[in-house]
C-alpha cells in the first residue's frame, strides 16, 4: 500500500498510478519477499522540507528529497501484517525547478525523486562513487519501463 500525502495548501499532484507502478517495480526487484508493504509518500513545500532537514540531518537548507526508513533486517513482520518501509518526503518546488533545469517533465522528476527515496528506505546510499553509480542504475531501471525517460 502506498499512502500519497500532499501538504495542505500546496498546489501539487501525484501521478498515482505511475508512481505506484514505480514503487511496486522497485520493491519487486529489491525485496520480492515483501508481499505486503506500506510506504508513505509526501509532497511538501520548501519550508517543510527545510525544517525536516534541519531537525533530522542538522542541515538548515532546502533539499529535494528526504527518506526515513523503518525497514530492518532484524525485525520480523507477522505474516498478515504489511511491512512499514517508512516515509519519502519530496519538495514539490524543488522538483519543479529541477525538472526545468534538466529539461524534462515534473512527473519524471517526481518519479526520479521517489525512486531515489525508496532506494534509500531500502538501505541504499551514495556516499561512495561506486554506490552512487549503482543507485543511479537502479533508479533508471525502475523509471524506463514506465516511460519516465530523460
Amino acid at each position: 500500500m502506498i499512502d500519497f500525502v500532499i501538504e495542505s495548501g500546496l498546489k501539487a499532484t501525484w501521478d498515482e498510478p505511475r508512481i505506484t507502478a514505480l514503487v511496486d517495480a522497485i520493491l519487486g526487484r529489491e525485496r520480492p519477499q515483501l508481499q505486503q508493504f506500506v510506504v508513505n509518500l509526501h509532497l511538501v513545500g520548501d519550508d517543510s522540507i527545510r525544517a525536516l532537514n534541519a531537525e533530522h540531518r542538522g542541515i538548515d537548507s532546502v533539499t529535494d528529497v528526504l527518506s526515513f526508513g523503518l525497514l530492518s533486517t532484524d525485525f520480523v513482520v507477522p505474516m498478515d501484517e504489511p511491512a512499514d518501509l517508512g516515509d519519502v518526503v519530496v519538495s514539490y518546488p524543488r522538483a519543479v525547478a529541477q525538472a526545468a533545469e534538466y529539461g524534462h517533465s515534473v512527473d519524471r522528476e517526481l518519479a526520479y525523486l521517489v525512486a531515489h527515496g525508496v532506494l534509500h528506505v531500502l538501505g541504499y546510499d551514495h556516499e561512495e562513487e561506486s554506490e552512487r553509480l549503482r543507485m543511479r542504475q537502479k533508479e533508471e531501471e525502475a523509471l524506463q519501463p514506465l516511460g519516465f525517460t530523460r
